[in-house]
């Protein structure tokens, strides 16, 4: 069964956040609220992770899994960001929006996209899931909280907790988040090109 913590959204409580490091350090998958939806974390040194994440949403080694980072130097350390990259960056984050990138050799190859070599980025806008990145100290492997077969992504960590009780090993319930998963966007062709629609509005960023 899945641990169970109730914390602040807006101060989330240090201990309970070092609780649940403490889960992610022994190999385990936590749900965290973010800026979106809630999602799924787990070490990125873990070598177990990736597969992990994409069984519990049933997605094939082709679908980009994210990295969340504590800040644009962050970012710089796990994915090649040229001038008019990291602008578009300094830009939107943080908030909701992922950017797939050129992975650097910081990162795995078993969690970056088999053929392209890339990965997808964020700096999530959340006092929660961002504490708890502070509690680690270095970004998080991740997937947007949808369940196998469906295309809404999870709010409610009680409707969370009865449906992926004995999947987890712990969930972190700060309330219910917005109901839309990030934009996509892809940098690494010439133009930006916009994979997916979500709660940022690619508008905001001077894009069709």
């Amino acid at each position: 069964m899945a641990l169970y913590f109730s914390i602040h959204p807006a101060n989330p409580q240090a201990r309970l956040l070092k609780q649940a490091a403490h889960w992610l350090s022994d190999g385990g998958l936590v749900a965290v609220p973010t800026d979106s939806s809630y999602a799924v974390v787990a070490r990125l040194d873990d070598k177990a992770a990736a597969d992990g994440l994409r069984r519990l949403r049933g997605l094939d080694e082709r679908h980009h899994l994210t990295l969340l980072c504590r800040d644009l130097a962050e970012i710089g350390h796990f994915a090649r960001v040229d001038n008019r990259q990291y602008r578009l960056l300094k830009a939107a984050t943080p908030g909701p929006w992922t950017f797939i990138l050129e992975a650097t050799k910081e990162v795995p190859r078993r969690v970056s996209h088999p053929s392209r070599k890339t990965i997808g980025i964020r700096v999530p806008d959340h006092p929660v899931i961002q504490g708890l990145l502070e509690q680690v100290g270095e970004p998080l492997l991740s997937t947007t909280l949808i369940p196998k077969d469906e295309t809404e992504a999870l709010n409610d960590a009680e409707v969370i907790r009865e449906r992926y009780d004995h999947d987890l090993a712990a969930i972190i319930d700060a309330g219910a988040c917005p109901q839309s998963p990030t934009t996509v966007i892809d940098l690494t062709a010439e133009d930006p090109v916009i994979v997916r629609v979500g709660r940022g509005d690619p508008a905001t960023l001077g894009l069709a």
